[in-house]
Protein backbone atom coordinates (compact mmCIF):
# COMPACT_ATOMS: atom_id res chain seq x y z
CA UNK A 1 0.00 0.00 0.00
CA UNK A 2 3.10 2.45 0.25
CA UNK A 3 3.47 4.31 -2.71
CA UNK A 4 1.44 3.22 -4.71
CA UNK A 5 0.32 5.26 -7.74
CA UNK A 6 -3.16 6.71 -8.18
CA UNK A 7 -5.17 5.00 -10.27
CA UNK A 8 -8.50 5.87 -12.58
CA UNK A 9 -11.06 3.67 -11.39
CA UNK A 10 -13.48 2.69 -14.19
CA UNK A 11 -17.22 3.99 -13.55
CA UNK A 12 -19.38 1.27 -16.20
CA UNK A 13 -22.82 2.47 -15.74
CA UNK A 14 -21.97 6.24 -16.98
CA UNK A 15 -19.32 5.67 -19.24
CA UNK A 16 -21.69 3.36 -20.95
CA UNK A 17 -24.97 5.86 -21.08
CA UNK A 18 -22.15 8.70 -22.21
CA UNK A 19 -20.49 6.11 -24.91
CA UNK A 20 -24.57 5.30 -26.33
CA UNK A 21 -24.74 8.91 -27.00
CA UNK A 22 -21.58 9.34 -28.36
CA UNK A 23 -21.57 6.44 -30.94
CA UNK A 24 -24.54 7.60 -32.80
CA UNK A 25 -23.11 10.22 -35.87
CA UNK A 26 -26.49 13.12 -35.04
CA UNK A 27 -28.62 13.40 -32.63
CA UNK A 28 -32.08 15.55 -31.18
CA UNK A 29 -30.39 16.68 -27.97
CA UNK A 30 -27.34 18.03 -26.32
CA UNK A 31 -26.49 16.40 -23.28
CA UNK A 32 -25.67 17.95 -19.71
CA UNK A 33 -23.24 15.61 -17.65
CA UNK A 34 -23.58 18.18 -14.13
CA UNK A 35 -22.53 16.85 -11.06
CA UNK A 36 -21.02 18.45 -7.66
CA UNK A 37 -17.13 19.59 -7.78
CA UNK A 38 -14.96 16.53 -6.85
CA UNK A 39 -16.83 13.33 -8.35
CA UNK A 40 -14.38 12.93 -11.34
CA UNK A 41 -16.35 14.31 -14.07
CA UNK A 42 -13.86 15.96 -16.09
CA UNK A 43 -11.23 12.76 -15.25
CA UNK A 44 -13.92 10.52 -16.08
CA UNK A 45 -13.77 12.60 -20.05
CA UNK A 46 -9.82 13.17 -20.11
CA UNK A 47 -8.53 9.69 -18.81
CA UNK A 48 -11.34 7.17 -20.17
CA UNK A 49 -13.86 8.26 -22.65
CA UNK A 50 -11.70 10.52 -25.17
CA UNK A 51 -8.81 8.31 -26.31
CA UNK A 52 -11.62 5.97 -27.42
CA UNK A 53 -13.66 8.67 -29.01
CA UNK A 54 -10.91 10.00 -31.16
CA UNK A 55 -10.28 6.00 -32.67
CA UNK A 56 -11.04 5.14 -36.20
CA UNK A 57 -13.96 7.57 -38.04
CA UNK A 58 -14.31 8.70 -35.06
CA UNK A 59 -13.35 12.50 -33.90
CA UNK A 60 -13.96 14.51 -30.96
CA UNK A 61 -13.58 18.59 -30.38
CA UNK A 62 -12.48 18.70 -26.53
CA UNK A 63 -12.86 22.77 -25.25
CA UNK A 64 -12.38 23.68 -21.53
CA UNK A 65 -12.86 27.11 -20.87
CA UNK A 66 -11.17 26.75 -17.79
CA UNK A 67 -7.86 26.82 -19.03
CA UNK A 68 -7.67 30.66 -19.72
CA UNK A 69 -7.35 30.48 -16.02
CA UNK A 70 -4.18 29.68 -15.93
CA UNK A 71 -3.83 29.95 -11.58
CA UNK A 72 -6.66 26.95 -11.50
CA UNK A 73 -5.95 24.81 -14.45
CA UNK A 74 -3.74 21.12 -14.26
CA UNK A 75 -2.10 22.31 -18.33
CA UNK A 76 -0.24 25.39 -15.52
CA UNK A 77 0.54 23.17 -12.78
CA UNK A 78 -2.46 24.38 -11.04
CA UNK A 79 -5.66 22.46 -9.78
CA UNK A 80 -9.38 22.62 -10.18
CA UNK A 81 -10.81 24.81 -6.72
CA UNK A 82 -13.49 23.55 -5.04
CA UNK A 83 -15.36 26.54 -5.00
CA UNK A 84 -17.49 28.58 -7.88
CA UNK A 85 -15.47 29.71 -11.33
CA UNK A 86 -17.24 32.73 -10.86
CA UNK A 87 -15.29 33.39 -7.37
CA UNK A 88 -11.82 33.06 -9.94
CA UNK A 89 -10.48 35.49 -12.37
CA UNK A 90 -12.96 34.93 -15.23
CA UNK A 91 -11.32 34.91 -18.83
CA UNK A 92 -12.16 37.52 -21.45
CA UNK A 93 -15.14 36.14 -23.86
CA UNK A 94 -13.09 36.78 -26.61
CA UNK A 95 -10.66 34.33 -26.20
CA UNK A 96 -13.46 32.03 -25.16
CA UNK A 97 -14.55 32.45 -28.29
CA UNK A 98 -11.31 31.90 -29.72
CA UNK A 99 -10.97 28.45 -28.03
CA UNK A 100 -14.43 27.58 -29.56
CA UNK A 101 -13.88 28.45 -32.77
CA UNK A 102 -10.58 27.20 -33.19
CA UNK A 103 -11.52 23.65 -32.17
CA UNK A 104 -14.74 23.90 -34.52
CA UNK A 105 -12.51 25.40 -37.13
CA UNK A 106 -9.96 21.84 -37.41
CA UNK A 107 -12.88 20.03 -37.27
CA UNK A 108 -13.84 20.86 -40.20
CA UNK A 109 -10.90 20.85 -41.78
CA UNK A 110 -10.92 17.42 -40.89
CA UNK A 111 -14.09 17.19 -42.71
CA UNK A 112 -12.75 18.40 -46.03
CA UNK A 113 -9.90 16.48 -45.46
CA UNK A 114 -12.33 13.16 -45.53
CA UNK A 115 -13.96 14.94 -48.82
CA UNK A 116 -17.25 15.12 -46.92
CA UNK A 117 -17.86 18.73 -46.39
CA UNK A 118 -17.36 20.52 -50.54
CA UNK A 119 -17.07 24.39 -51.44
CA UNK A 120 -20.90 23.80 -52.39
CA UNK A 121 -22.12 22.50 -49.00
CA UNK A 122 -20.56 25.52 -47.34
CA UNK A 123 -22.51 27.44 -49.64
CA UNK A 124 -25.63 26.26 -49.48
CA UNK A 125 -25.73 26.18 -45.59
CA UNK A 126 -24.48 30.19 -45.20
CA UNK A 127 -26.51 31.32 -48.27
CA UNK A 128 -29.92 29.53 -46.52
CA UNK A 129 -29.11 31.69 -43.35
CA UNK A 130 -27.16 34.68 -44.74
CA UNK A 131 -28.11 37.30 -47.34
CA UNK A 132 -24.23 36.76 -48.75
CA UNK A 133 -24.29 38.98 -51.97
CA UNK A 134 -23.69 42.44 -50.67
CA UNK A 135 -20.76 41.03 -48.94
CA UNK A 136 -19.38 38.61 -51.77
CA UNK A 137 -19.43 42.02 -54.02
CA UNK A 138 -17.38 44.10 -51.50
CA UNK A 139 -15.08 40.81 -50.90
CA UNK A 140 -14.41 41.35 -54.61
CA UNK A 141 -13.75 44.72 -54.58
CA UNK A 142 -11.50 44.48 -51.83
CA UNK A 143 -9.50 41.84 -54.36
CA UNK A 144 -9.01 44.72 -56.66
CA UNK A 145 -11.49 42.82 -59.38
CA UNK A 146 -10.67 44.90 -62.85
CA UNK A 147 -14.10 43.23 -64.36
CA UNK A 148 -17.36 45.11 -63.24
CA UNK A 149 -19.47 43.02 -61.95
CA UNK A 150 -23.44 42.88 -63.55
CA UNK A 151 -26.11 42.56 -60.88
CA UNK A 152 -27.91 39.97 -62.57
CA UNK A 153 -25.06 37.57 -61.82
CA UNK A 154 -26.78 35.42 -59.33
CA UNK A 155 -25.37 34.29 -55.62
CA UNK A 156 -23.77 30.45 -57.00
CA UNK A 157 -21.95 33.03 -59.45
CA UNK A 158 -20.27 35.43 -56.90
CA UNK A 159 -19.76 32.61 -54.90
CA UNK A 160 -17.32 30.82 -57.30
CA UNK A 161 -15.90 34.31 -58.32
CA UNK A 162 -14.76 34.71 -54.81
CA UNK A 163 -13.45 31.70 -53.99
CA UNK A 164 -11.73 32.09 -57.30
CA UNK A 165 -10.09 35.45 -55.83
CA UNK A 166 -9.78 34.35 -52.54
CA UNK A 167 -7.30 31.09 -54.19
CA UNK A 168 -4.93 33.70 -56.09
CA UNK A 169 -4.49 35.73 -52.27
CA UNK A 170 -4.05 33.12 -50.10
CA UNK A 171 -0.24 31.00 -49.33
CA UNK A 172 -0.72 27.36 -51.64
CA UNK A 173 2.02 26.29 -49.02
CA UNK A 174 -0.37 27.07 -46.10
CA UNK A 175 -3.38 25.31 -47.36
CA UNK A 176 -1.39 22.43 -48.29
CA UNK A 177 -0.67 22.28 -44.62
CA UNK A 178 -4.05 22.76 -43.40
CA UNK A 179 -4.47 19.63 -45.98
CA UNK A 180 -1.40 17.33 -45.02
CA UNK A 181 -0.84 17.56 -48.53
CA UNK A 182 3.33 16.30 -47.60
CA UNK A 183 1.80 13.26 -46.51
CA UNK A 184 -1.13 12.63 -48.73
CA UNK A 185 -0.39 14.43 -51.69
CA UNK A 186 1.39 11.55 -53.68
CA UNK A 187 -2.16 9.21 -53.39
CA UNK A 188 -4.36 12.23 -54.38
CA UNK A 189 -5.20 13.05 -57.97
CA UNK A 190 -4.54 16.23 -59.58
CA UNK A 191 -9.05 16.79 -59.13
CA UNK A 192 -8.90 15.36 -55.97
CA UNK A 193 -6.61 17.61 -54.44
CA UNK A 194 -8.29 21.06 -56.19
CA UNK A 195 -11.76 19.63 -55.04
CA UNK A 196 -10.29 19.67 -51.18
CA UNK A 197 -8.08 23.06 -51.86
CA UNK A 198 -11.53 24.59 -53.13
CA UNK A 199 -13.10 23.76 -49.81
CA UNK A 200 -10.42 24.88 -48.06
CA UNK A 201 -10.94 28.71 -49.43
CA UNK A 202 -14.45 28.04 -49.18
CA UNK A 203 -14.81 27.78 -45.80
CA UNK A 204 -12.13 30.96 -45.47
CA UNK A 205 -14.63 32.97 -47.97
CA UNK A 206 -17.14 31.96 -45.70
CA UNK A 207 -15.30 33.04 -42.61
CA UNK A 208 -14.65 36.90 -44.58
CA UNK A 209 -18.40 36.65 -45.39
CA UNK A 210 -19.69 37.03 -41.39
CA UNK A 211 -16.99 38.77 -40.04
CA UNK A 212 -17.91 41.44 -42.63
CA UNK A 213 -22.06 40.88 -41.66
CA UNK A 214 -21.05 41.37 -38.12
CA UNK A 215 -18.86 44.50 -38.61
CA UNK A 216 -21.83 46.22 -40.05
CA UNK A 217 -23.88 45.73 -36.89
CA UNK A 218 -20.70 46.63 -34.42
CA UNK A 219 -22.52 50.21 -33.90
CA UNK A 220 -26.26 48.45 -32.93
CA UNK A 221 -24.31 45.62 -31.10
CA UNK A 222 -22.41 48.54 -28.75
CA UNK A 223 -25.59 50.49 -28.36
CA UNK A 224 -26.59 47.11 -27.20
CA UNK A 225 -24.09 46.30 -24.36
CA UNK A 226 -24.00 50.43 -23.25
CA UNK A 227 -28.17 49.69 -22.46
CA UNK A 228 -28.58 46.56 -21.29
CA UNK A 229 -31.57 45.03 -23.25
CA UNK A 230 -31.85 42.42 -25.14
CA UNK A 231 -32.02 41.19 -29.00
CA UNK A 232 -31.78 38.04 -30.45
CA UNK A 233 -31.06 38.90 -34.19
CA UNK A 234 -27.69 40.50 -32.95
CA UNK A 235 -27.16 37.96 -29.94
CA UNK A 236 -27.44 35.31 -33.23
CA UNK A 237 -25.02 37.30 -35.09
CA UNK A 238 -22.36 37.01 -33.34
CA UNK A 239 -22.65 32.95 -32.73
CA UNK A 240 -23.10 33.01 -36.38
CA UNK A 241 -19.95 31.41 -36.95
CA UNK A 242 -19.01 28.55 -34.42
CA UNK A 243 -22.74 27.74 -35.56
CA UNK A 244 -22.51 27.53 -39.17
CA UNK A 245 -19.75 25.18 -38.11
CA UNK A 246 -21.34 22.89 -35.94
CA UNK A 247 -24.14 22.98 -39.41
CA UNK A 248 -21.43 21.76 -41.38
CA UNK A 249 -19.95 19.23 -39.17
CA UNK A 250 -23.10 17.53 -38.02
CA UNK A 251 -24.41 17.70 -42.05
CA UNK A 252 -20.98 15.75 -42.78
CA UNK A 253 -21.37 13.41 -40.19
CA UNK A 254 -21.45 9.31 -41.59
CA UNK A 255 -21.41 6.35 -39.99
CA UNK A 256 -18.24 4.31 -40.12
CA UNK A 257 -16.52 7.59 -42.21
CA UNK A 258 -17.17 10.63 -39.81
CA UNK A 259 -18.67 10.84 -36.81
CA UNK A 260 -17.49 14.11 -34.98
CA UNK A 261 -18.30 14.96 -31.19
CA UNK A 262 -17.71 18.09 -29.43
CA UNK A 263 -17.43 18.05 -25.56
CA UNK A 264 -17.34 21.39 -24.06
CA UNK A 265 -16.09 21.39 -20.61
CA UNK A 266 -16.62 24.22 -17.77
CA UNK A 267 -19.44 25.68 -19.74
CA UNK A 268 -20.41 28.36 -17.24
CA UNK A 269 -17.32 29.84 -17.76
CA UNK A 270 -19.38 31.05 -21.09
CA UNK A 271 -21.56 32.41 -19.26
CA UNK A 272 -20.13 34.46 -16.64
CA UNK A 273 -16.59 35.65 -19.26
CA UNK A 274 -16.06 39.09 -19.12
CA UNK A 275 -16.88 41.34 -21.88
CA UNK A 276 -13.82 43.53 -23.00
CA UNK A 277 -13.70 46.54 -24.80
CA UNK A 278 -11.51 45.32 -27.73
CA UNK A 279 -12.58 43.82 -30.52
CA UNK A 280 -13.55 39.93 -30.77
CA UNK A 281 -11.26 37.33 -32.71
CA UNK A 282 -13.74 38.18 -35.79
CA UNK A 283 -12.70 41.62 -35.64
CA UNK A 284 -15.97 42.70 -34.42
CA UNK A 285 -18.04 43.72 -31.49
CA UNK A 286 -20.02 40.63 -29.20
CA UNK A 287 -22.66 40.83 -26.89
CA UNK A 288 -22.18 39.98 -23.12
CA UNK A 289 -20.91 36.57 -21.86
CA UNK A 290 -24.35 35.47 -20.83
CA UNK A 291 -26.03 36.39 -23.73
CA UNK A 292 -23.52 34.71 -25.93
CA UNK A 293 -23.72 31.40 -24.21
CA UNK A 294 -27.66 31.43 -24.18
CA UNK A 295 -27.67 32.40 -27.95
CA UNK A 296 -25.21 29.11 -28.75
CA UNK A 297 -26.67 26.84 -26.83
CA UNK A 298 -30.29 27.60 -28.02
CA UNK A 299 -28.95 27.49 -31.97
CA UNK A 300 -27.40 24.01 -30.70
CA UNK A 301 -31.07 22.97 -29.46
CA UNK A 302 -32.36 24.10 -32.42
CA UNK A 303 -30.40 22.70 -34.84
CA UNK A 304 -30.93 19.34 -32.97
CA UNK A 305 -34.64 19.26 -33.28
CA UNK A 306 -35.09 20.79 -36.55
CA UNK A 307 -31.81 18.71 -38.64
CA UNK A 308 -29.86 16.45 -35.63
CA UNK A 309 -26.76 17.73 -34.63
CA UNK A 310 -23.30 15.90 -33.96
CA UNK A 311 -23.48 14.65 -30.37
CA UNK A 312 -22.46 17.68 -27.85
CA UNK A 313 -21.97 17.16 -24.36
CA UNK A 314 -21.62 19.75 -21.88
CA UNK A 315 -19.94 19.08 -18.71
CA UNK A 316 -20.07 21.60 -15.85
CA UNK A 317 -20.33 21.82 -11.73
CA UNK A 318 -22.26 24.63 -11.96
CA UNK A 319 -26.19 23.59 -10.22
CA UNK A 320 -27.82 26.23 -12.95
CA UNK A 321 -27.76 23.44 -15.20
CA UNK A 322 -28.92 20.99 -13.06
CA UNK A 323 -32.39 22.36 -13.11
CA UNK A 324 -32.68 26.07 -13.92
CA UNK A 325 -30.87 25.92 -16.91
CA UNK A 326 -33.88 23.07 -18.46
CA UNK A 327 -36.77 25.99 -17.58
CA UNK A 328 -35.00 29.29 -18.61
CA UNK A 329 -34.52 26.74 -21.98
CA UNK A 330 -37.99 25.66 -22.58
CA UNK A 331 -38.83 22.53 -20.34
CA UNK A 332 -37.69 20.19 -18.19
CA UNK A 333 -36.22 17.66 -20.81
CA UNK A 334 -34.89 19.86 -23.51
CA UNK A 335 -31.82 18.29 -22.67
CA UNK A 336 -30.56 15.02 -21.98
CA UNK A 337 -29.74 14.85 -18.42
CA UNK A 338 -26.54 12.65 -16.43
CA UNK A 339 -26.14 13.69 -13.24
CA UNK A 340 -23.41 11.95 -11.85
CA UNK A 341 -22.52 12.21 -7.58
CA UNK A 342 -19.26 10.13 -7.66
CA UNK A 343 -19.32 6.67 -5.54
CA UNK A 344 -21.78 5.79 -3.15
CA UNK A 345 -19.95 4.56 0.02
CA UNK A 346 -20.08 1.09 -0.43
CA UNK A 347 -18.42 1.88 -3.92
CA UNK A 348 -15.40 3.71 -2.69
CA UNK A 349 -14.51 1.42 0.24
CA UNK A 350 -14.61 -1.09 -2.35
CA UNK A 351 -11.62 0.97 -4.40
CA UNK A 352 -9.92 2.06 -1.33
CA UNK A 353 -9.89 -0.20 1.64
CA UNK A 354 -6.18 -2.47 1.00
CA UNK A 355 -4.92 -0.41 -1.64
CA UNK A 356 -4.72 2.89 -0.13
CA UNK A 357 -6.24 3.16 2.83
CA UNK A 358 -6.66 0.56 5.72
CA UNK A 359 -9.81 -0.49 7.07
CA UNK A 360 -9.53 1.44 10.01
CA UNK A 361 -8.76 5.02 8.35
CA UNK A 362 -11.37 4.06 5.84
CA UNK A 363 -13.67 4.35 8.79
CA UNK A 364 -12.23 7.93 9.40
CA UNK A 365 -12.83 9.02 6.29
CA UNK A 366 -16.12 7.81 5.95
CA UNK A 367 -16.94 9.50 9.09
CA UNK A 368 -15.13 12.99 8.29
CA UNK A 369 -15.33 13.60 4.31
CA UNK A 370 -17.37 11.20 2.96
CA UNK A 371 -16.51 9.29 -0.52
CA UNK A 372 -15.54 12.04 -2.51
CA UNK A 373 -12.96 10.59 -5.49
CA UNK A 374 -10.84 14.54 -4.94
CA UNK A 375 -11.49 14.63 -1.10
CA UNK A 376 -9.84 10.94 -0.99
CA UNK A 377 -6.55 11.52 -4.28
CA UNK A 378 -6.21 14.58 -2.06
CA UNK A 379 -5.75 12.96 1.28
CA UNK A 380 -3.82 9.82 0.14
CA UNK A 381 -1.21 12.62 -1.57
CA UNK A 382 -0.97 14.09 1.95
CA UNK A 383 -0.49 10.55 3.34
CA UNK A 384 2.34 9.82 1.02
CA UNK A 385 4.09 13.43 1.45
CA UNK A 386 6.96 14.12 4.34
CA UNK A 387 4.45 16.19 6.46
CA UNK A 388 2.34 13.06 7.51
CA UNK A 389 5.65 10.52 8.01
CA UNK A 390 6.81 13.01 10.34
CA UNK A 391 3.39 13.63 11.99
CA UNK A 392 3.57 9.23 12.62
CA UNK A 393 6.74 9.08 13.72
CA UNK A 394 5.16 11.04 17.10
CA UNK A 395 3.90 8.03 19.00
CA UNK A 396 1.00 10.11 20.11
CA UNK A 397 -0.10 10.96 16.44
CA UNK A 398 -2.76 8.76 14.87
CA UNK A 399 -4.65 9.04 11.35
CA UNK A 400 -7.26 11.74 12.54
CA UNK A 401 -4.44 14.20 12.69
CA UNK A 402 -3.62 13.92 8.85
CA UNK A 403 -7.44 14.32 8.52
CA UNK A 404 -7.80 17.44 10.55
CA UNK A 405 -5.12 18.85 8.89
CA UNK A 406 -6.67 18.51 5.68
CA UNK A 407 -10.04 19.46 7.00
CA UNK A 408 -7.98 22.56 8.83
CA UNK A 409 -6.75 23.12 5.17
CA UNK A 410 -10.33 23.09 3.08
CA UNK A 411 -11.97 25.56 6.01
CA UNK A 412 -8.88 27.85 5.45
CA UNK A 413 -8.39 27.84 1.39
CA UNK A 414 -11.85 26.65 0.40
CA UNK A 415 -14.61 27.68 3.17
CA UNK A 416 -13.65 30.92 4.80
CA UNK A 417 -12.38 32.89 1.24
CA UNK A 418 -15.99 31.53 -0.37
CA UNK A 419 -18.38 32.31 3.05
CA UNK A 420 -16.74 35.74 2.45
CA UNK A 421 -17.54 36.12 -1.00
CA UNK A 422 -21.08 35.05 0.16
CA UNK A 423 -21.21 37.75 2.59
CA UNK A 424 -20.84 40.41 -0.15
CA UNK A 425 -23.45 39.51 -2.28
CA UNK A 426 -25.33 39.51 0.30
CA UNK A 427 -24.56 42.77 1.31
CA UNK A 428 -25.20 43.37 -2.64
CA UNK A 429 -28.45 42.38 -2.18
CA UNK A 430 -29.39 44.56 0.91
CA UNK A 431 -28.04 47.91 -1.31
CA UNK A 432 -30.49 46.54 -4.36
CA UNK A 433 -33.29 45.84 -1.87
CA UNK A 434 -32.36 49.99 -0.71
CA UNK A 435 -32.46 51.19 -3.93
CA UNK A 436 -35.65 49.27 -4.84
CA UNK A 437 -34.24 46.95 -7.89
CA UNK A 438 -35.42 43.51 -5.39
CA UNK A 439 -39.04 42.97 -6.96
CA UNK A 440 -41.42 43.31 -4.48
CA UNK A 441 -42.84 39.53 -3.98
CA UNK A 442 -38.96 38.49 -2.99
CA UNK A 443 -39.62 40.62 -0.05
CA UNK A 444 -43.29 39.53 0.99
CA UNK A 445 -44.14 39.27 4.53
CA UNK A 446 -42.35 36.79 6.35
CA UNK A 447 -39.71 36.63 4.85
CA UNK A 448 -36.45 36.67 6.69
CA UNK A 449 -34.87 38.72 5.00
CA UNK A 450 -37.30 41.57 4.37
CA UNK A 451 -35.86 43.92 6.19
CA UNK A 452 -32.26 45.11 5.00
CA UNK A 453 -30.39 47.98 7.04
CA UNK A 454 -32.06 51.30 5.47
CA UNK A 455 -28.56 53.02 5.87
CA UNK A 456 -25.74 53.41 3.97
CA UNK A 457 -23.48 52.14 6.71
CA UNK A 458 -21.10 49.47 5.09
CA UNK A 459 -20.60 48.42 8.91
CA UNK A 460 -24.37 47.88 9.47
CA UNK A 461 -24.63 45.83 5.94
CA UNK A 462 -22.27 43.58 6.96
CA UNK A 463 -23.74 42.91 10.03
CA UNK A 464 -27.10 42.04 8.41
CA UNK A 465 -25.37 39.94 6.12
CA UNK A 466 -23.63 37.73 8.39
CA UNK A 467 -26.67 37.42 10.42
CA UNK A 468 -28.62 36.70 7.66
CA UNK A 469 -25.71 33.76 6.68
CA UNK A 470 -25.24 32.16 9.73
CA UNK A 471 -29.06 31.89 10.12
CA UNK A 472 -29.60 30.32 6.69
CA UNK A 473 -26.25 27.80 8.25
CA UNK A 474 -28.12 27.27 11.15
CA UNK A 475 -31.30 26.18 9.23
CA UNK A 476 -29.67 23.79 7.58
CA UNK A 477 -28.38 22.09 9.98
CA UNK A 478 -31.47 21.85 11.79
CA UNK A 479 -32.51 20.43 8.61
CA UNK A 480 -29.64 18.14 8.29
CA UNK A 481 -28.21 19.48 5.57
CA UNK A 482 -30.42 18.24 3.02
CA UNK A 483 -33.50 20.46 1.89
CA UNK A 484 -35.91 19.80 -0.89
CA UNK A 485 -36.19 23.14 -3.15
CA UNK A 486 -39.51 21.21 -4.96
CA UNK A 487 -41.24 20.33 -1.98
CA UNK A 488 -44.69 21.30 -2.01
CA UNK A 489 -43.99 23.44 -5.17
CA UNK A 490 -43.51 26.07 -2.59
CA UNK A 491 -39.94 26.97 -4.37
CA UNK A 492 -39.31 29.20 -1.41
CA UNK A 493 -35.93 28.47 -0.86
CA UNK A 494 -34.86 29.69 -4.14
CA UNK A 495 -35.85 33.87 -3.34
CA UNK A 496 -33.45 33.12 0.02
CA UNK A 497 -30.49 35.73 -0.71
CA UNK A 498 -28.39 33.31 1.80
CA UNK A 499 -28.96 30.03 -0.45
CA UNK A 500 -28.54 32.05 -3.91
CA UNK A 501 -25.31 33.50 -2.56
CA UNK A 502 -23.89 29.67 -1.69
CA UNK A 503 -24.93 28.19 -4.77
CA UNK A 504 -23.67 31.20 -6.42
CA UNK A 505 -20.16 30.81 -5.14
CA UNK A 506 -20.16 26.89 -5.12
CA UNK A 507 -20.57 26.02 -1.31
CA UNK A 508 -24.08 24.22 -1.90
CA UNK A 509 -25.38 22.07 -4.88
CA UNK A 510 -28.93 22.25 -6.04
CA UNK A 511 -29.50 18.75 -7.57
CA UNK A 512 -31.49 17.35 -10.04
CA UNK A 513 -33.28 14.19 -8.88
CA UNK A 514 -34.18 13.91 -5.99
CA UNK A 515 -34.39 17.85 -5.98
CA UNK A 516 -32.21 18.61 -2.98
CA UNK A 517 -29.93 21.67 -1.60
CA UNK A 518 -27.00 20.31 0.03
CA UNK A 519 -23.45 20.75 0.48
CA UNK A 520 -21.51 19.72 -1.86
CA UNK A 521 -19.37 16.89 -0.02
CA UNK A 522 -19.43 15.78 3.83
CA UNK A 523 -15.82 17.71 4.06
CA UNK A 524 -17.27 20.42 2.99
CA UNK A 525 -20.55 20.06 5.21
CA UNK A 526 -18.24 19.69 8.66
CA UNK A 527 -16.58 23.43 7.25
CA UNK A 528 -19.88 24.95 6.96
CA UNK A 529 -20.26 24.03 10.97
CA UNK A 530 -17.18 24.86 11.94
CA UNK A 531 -17.51 28.34 10.37
CA UNK A 532 -20.81 28.95 12.00
CA UNK A 533 -19.97 27.41 15.35
CA UNK A 534 -16.68 30.04 14.97
CA UNK A 535 -18.70 33.23 13.75
CA UNK A 536 -21.07 32.73 17.05
CA UNK A 537 -17.74 32.60 19.12
CA UNK A 538 -17.04 36.09 17.53
CA UNK A 539 -20.45 37.49 17.67
CA UNK A 540 -20.24 40.65 20.16
CA UNK A 541 -22.95 41.17 22.82
CA UNK A 542 -24.77 42.92 20.76
CA UNK A 543 -24.36 41.07 18.05
CA UNK A 544 -25.32 37.99 19.53
CA UNK A 545 -28.76 39.51 20.86
CA UNK A 546 -29.40 40.83 17.43
CA UNK A 547 -28.70 36.72 16.08
CA UNK A 548 -31.28 35.44 18.58
CA UNK A 549 -33.85 38.12 17.51
CA UNK A 550 -33.57 36.77 14.39
CA UNK A 551 -33.88 33.30 15.25
CA UNK A 552 -36.66 33.23 16.95
CA UNK A 553 -38.83 36.01 15.65
CA UNK A 554 -37.83 36.06 11.83
CA UNK A 555 -35.43 32.91 11.40
CA UNK A 556 -36.00 30.65 8.99
CA UNK A 557 -36.82 26.95 9.10
CA UNK A 558 -36.60 24.59 6.36
CA UNK A 559 -37.66 21.77 8.40
CA UNK A 560 -40.52 20.80 6.25
CA UNK A 561 -38.20 20.72 3.32
CA UNK A 562 -36.32 17.55 4.56
CA UNK A 563 -34.94 14.76 3.23
CA UNK A 564 -37.25 12.03 3.08
CA UNK A 565 -36.17 9.10 5.64
CA UNK A 566 -33.72 6.25 4.06
CA UNK A 567 -32.24 8.63 1.69
CA UNK A 568 -28.57 8.55 1.17
CA UNK A 569 -27.14 12.43 1.00
CA UNK A 570 -23.79 11.35 0.30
Amino acid sequence: MVNKAWKIIPRPLLETVLNNHAQHHRVPQPLILHGPRGVGKTTLILDRLLGEWNKGPHLTGYVDFAQSIKDHHPNFDGSFPWYSWSSCELPSLSSCRTQLENCLESMAHKGIKLGTISSHQIFTTLNKWHGINTALRRILNQNASKTAISDKVSSSGLWDRAVFALSARYNASEIDGVLDFQERGKTLSVDEASYLKEAVVALRLAKEVIKLQQKWRANAIADLNRSGRFSRSLANSCTDWPCLLLELISQAAEIDHFQPKLVINNVEILRNAILMEETTVCGSMSVCGSMYHDSLIWRIIALGANERCLPVILVTSDSYYSYQAFMDFGFPDIFISRETFGWAPQEAKMHMVTDYFTHSEWMVIDDVLGPNPRHLFELYVLKQSNYYQKLMDNEASTFEDIVDAYLAYLQATVVNPSMDKALMILQKFAIDAQSGKILEDKLRFGAPWRHPPSSNDPAKRKEWAKIQLMDFVQSLVNAEFGVNYLADCSLEILDDPAAVALVEVGLLYAQRDPSFFRPISKGIQRCLARWLVQKRLQLSYQNLLQYFWQRIIRGRSYRHLMLQVGYDKY
